[in-house]
Parts: structure tokens; sequence; C-alpha cells
């Protein structure tokens, strides 16, 4: 009986949800059955209500028992039930004037993350979003059963999304308008690629030694969360090319809904990358898992902010300048030197910070971006600072490509953690990264090869990878010096932005 009321519970849950979006009801049976359960108790007790030969056409025994326990608490009940979705919250946004209304491109895409939404309401028990009715067993206990005992495949009825597109066309905001938009006891999480990544990486060395340590790595994944959001989706590193696809066969297998951002289509994730032939067969997995979700929008709407109003100085002689900004924010506070703890493994590793105070970080380019450090290191950095000085960033090409990528993974992270720059740099964003081209660029712009054109120029960096990612770090970098931007970190931090308005040595794109 427990079994067939929650049913009818659920049934009456979906009718409301239909009630609330304004839907026409599914057929005749669920229009009497809502008119049924739903009819005022003010005329008339539910339990008094004739039960004549009409009603028992149409409601069930459980849903009659369901009528007769109908109380404030299950009224309640329905309060809960998710509706609207991410399309109404967007119409919102526009309507407050948050949002910029008229983009067809993005009105697509929430039509399609609309639809992924209405699908997961609709396949909620199935998927088994629900991290309070899922299985009470963990991930390695549920891993430990499926070794003894042959466990089927339960690929999600629900395909995931994967958005591409240019830099700063709405993407992320988009994803995470969705995301925000999920119950709150769903299994979900949203997270940047690459600290996902890290995340894996780390979880595979403390399984080392399990026969398969990616299937136990994916099994505590989607024991944490089945709906899985990645922000910034770019393989560049070999180590994890090699094991996207096995570790996604294996969240897909248990049922994980991917939902991702990228600059890059599927077909040119790791394009150029060494051994990209064992990497494809992951391309046909996602795109047999995910629709891919082109957003053509050629607006990019972080460089229609305030930009030039933050703390990017050009030219090495601002050093001082950027000595005294920094100062300004850290106030009577000594800076010393400090280190912040990584976790790289199992392991715990120590990066320097040569000064440090009152949340704020100063550091040489080359101590961040010249040495062997990554994308660990920076979120290790983020955790402990929210203000970062750098000095000296410089322009890049093939000399210094390597500290090219160190810097947009640097950008990447202090901008998903929300942080605050001030730096001074060898030029405006825009030509630091002149000499960095993607393949297609280098043909266009020398038609005889690009490799003719690197001889004409020994500096010239043809690289797929960072030549995509360079559009996205230069329109980050406006982004994070805009007044918009400084002024929310103002909010969340309570900083006052010292010398904005004090802009004679300020010079950005």
């Amino acid at each position: 009986m427990r079994a067939a009321v929650a049913r009818s519970l659920r049934q009456l849950r979906r009718l409301a949800r239909h009630h609330a979006e304004g839907r026409a009801p599914i057929n005749r049976l669920t229009r009497q059955q809502n008119a049924l359960i739903l009819r005022s108790s003010a005329s008339r007790p539910l339990c008094t209500v004739r039960h004549n030969d009409e009603y028992g056409r149409f409601v069930s025994p459980a849903v009659e028992s369901l009528r007769n326990m109908f109380s404030t608490a299950t009224a309640d009940s329905i309060k809960d039930v998710p509706r609207g979705g991410p399309m109404v919250e967007y119409e919102k946004r526009i309507a407050s004037g948050d949002l910029v209304d008229g983009d067809s491109f993005q009105v697509d895409t929430i039509q399609q993350l609309q639809r992924l939404y209405e699908d997961l309401v609709e396949n909620e028990e199935a998927c088994q979003l629900d991290r309070y009715q899922s299985s009470e067993k963990s991930g390695r206990r549920r891993w430990l059963w499926s070794r003894l005992i042959a466990q089927p495949s339960t690929d999600s009825p629900v395909k995931g999304l994967y958005l591409y597109g240019g830099v700063g066309t709405g993407k992320t905001m988009l994803m995470d308008l969705f995301y925000e938009q999920l119950p709150a006891n769903w299994r979900k999480k949203r997270i940047h690629f690459h600290d996902f990544m890290l995340n894996v990486h780390s979880r595979l060395q403390m399984h080392k030694g399990v026969s398969d340590p990616l299937d136990m790595v994916a099994a505590e994944i989607s024991d944490e969360a089945i709906i899985l959001c990645l922000d910034e989706f770019m393989v560049t590193d070999v180590a994890d090319a090699m094991i996207l696809n096995r570790l996604f066969r294996h969240l897909f297998s248990k049922g994980v809904i991917l939902v991702s951002t990228s600059n890059r289509a599927p077909d040119q994730l790791y394009e150029g990358g060494l051994q990209r032939n064992l990497f494809l067969p992951f391309i046909d997995t996602l795109k047999e898992r995910c629709i891919a979700h082109p957003i053509g929008s050629a607006v990019d709407y972080r460089q229609l902010g305030s930009a030039g109003e933050g703390f990017y100085f050009i030219g090495n002689e601002c050093s001082t300048v950027l000595k005294q900004k920094f100062q300004s924010l850290i106030g009577d506070e000594e800076p010393t030197p400090q280190t912040v703890e990584v976790v790289m493994g199992r392991h715990l590793e120590v990066l320097e910070v040569p000064l440090g105070a009152n949340g704020c970080a100063y550091f040489q380019f080359e101590d961040l971006c010249d040495r062997p450090i990554g994308a660990a290191d920076y979120f290790g950095l983020f955790k402990k600072f929210h203000t970062l000085a750098v000095e000296g960033v410089p322009k890049f090409g093939y000399h210094n490509r390597t500290a090219a990528y160190r810097f947009v993974t640097l950008v990447d992270v202090m901008y998903e953690n929300k942080g605050r720059l001030l730096c001074t740099a060898e030029a405006e964003p825009i030509e630091l990264f002149e000499k960095v081209v993607t393949v297609a660029e280098a043909q266009k712009s020398s038609p005889r090869s690009s490799r003719s054109r690197k001889s004409d120029d020994p500096d010239l960096c043809v690289d797929n990878e960072l030549g995509f990612a360079k559009d996205r770090t230069i329109s980050r970098l406006t982004e994070l010096n805009s007044r918009e931007y400084l002024e929310d970190f103002e909010a969340k931090w309570q900083q006052p932005l010292h010398a904005l308005d004090n802009g004679g040595d300020v010079v950005l794109a």
C-alpha cells in the first residue's frame, strides 16, 4: 500500500507541475483525477466525498487512500516540486535588465537547457537523482559488489548537453543558470574541468593496486553526483587524454549525465595532441551520450563592460606603481613570505609565496609560470588568497610557449575562483598573444604553409590548443579589470577598490 501511495503522490506532484507550468492535462483520466484530488476541502471534507460510480471509474484505491491522507504536510510537499526551470529564470533576468535581450543564440541554448531540465524532472526516479532515495551503499561498496556479480549497464535515459562556441558568449552563465534551478536534493556537481581532472588523478593515486581504479573512481563520482556540470572542457594534457574515454564510459554506464561548456567542438578536442588516435574513441563516446549544441554568437559580452578600470599596468616602469597598489590593499599588515599547501594525490606539497598579507599575494611572473607548477598549485593559491599581484607578464611566443599555457591556466583558475588580479605587463592583453596562432590562422596568413610562416618568424607559436585558449584568456583579462567585476569582488570581500577612479596609470584595451 505504501508503494502505491508513493506512486500516487508522485503522480500528484507531476500534475501540480503541469498545472503550474500552464500545460494542458495529459488526458481525460488525469484531468478527472486532478479535479477529484485537489477539490477544495472548504466546501466538503475530503473524507465525506460520495464514493459513487463516477468516482470509482477514475480513482484507484491507492489514490483514495492518498485523498484520506491529504493534509497540509502533503500540500507543502507539492510546493517543493521543481517549477519553471532555466527558461523562466532567464526571462526574469532579461526583464530585470541583468541580461541583454535579443540574443537568438542564447535563446536557442536556453531552450536546450530547458528541454534537459524537463527531461530530468520527468525521469527523476529512473535517473536516481534524489540523494535521499538513492542507494546507501558507498561507491567503494558498490564497486566491490559489482566485482562479485556482473552488473547490467545503467546508461541514463536522458542524454547530456555539450555547449560549445566562442569566448564570452554566455556558455558558463547559461550552464550555471541551469544548475541553480536544479532541486537541492538532487545529486549534482558543478566544477571546472581543470579541478575535476585534478580530483580524478588524486583519486587514482588513492586507489593504486585496484584492478580497475578508473571504475572505482567513476563509482565514487557517480555516488556523489549524477548530473555533472563541467565548465571549460579543454584537453591539453596527454595524461588526461589517455584516460578520458575509459573514465567517461564508466561514468555513463553508472547513469551520469554530463553537461559541459567548451570553446571547442567535440571533433576539435585535443586536436594535434600526442597520440590523438587513442583519444578519438572518447569523442565518439561524448557524441553518443551528449547532444552537441553550438552557440554561434559573435558577441563577447565580457568586452561590453567598462574595461580599463582595474589594475592592469603596461610597461616595466610600472612595477613601483604595482607595489604601491599592493601595499594599499593590504593596509597596515606587513607582507611576509608564506606557504600554500597543495594536495597532489596522496602527497602534500608546498608552494612558496614570496610575499603575502591580508588575503593578497605578490609574485614575479617567473615564479608563477616559468616553474614546473600547474592547476593544482593555482587552486591551492586561491584557497588562501583572493587577490594576486603579478609583476612582469611578457609577450608570448614559441620561446615561452609553456609559460603561456601556465598563464592561461592561472587566469582560468583565478576567474573560476572570482579572484582579483593586479599586474604589470609588456603589452595590452590582445598584444600578449599576437605570436600565438592556430594552424588555420597561420595558413590563412601565409598560404604557402604554416611552416613557411614559422620560418619567417622563428618566435611564431603555431599551436591549436593555445591558439583557441588565448581568446578566452584575453576576454577574461578584460573582464577581470572591468568596474562591474571589481564591484562584485568588493561586495563579496568587502575590500575597497582603491584608486579605480585614479586611472591615469591604467591602460587596458
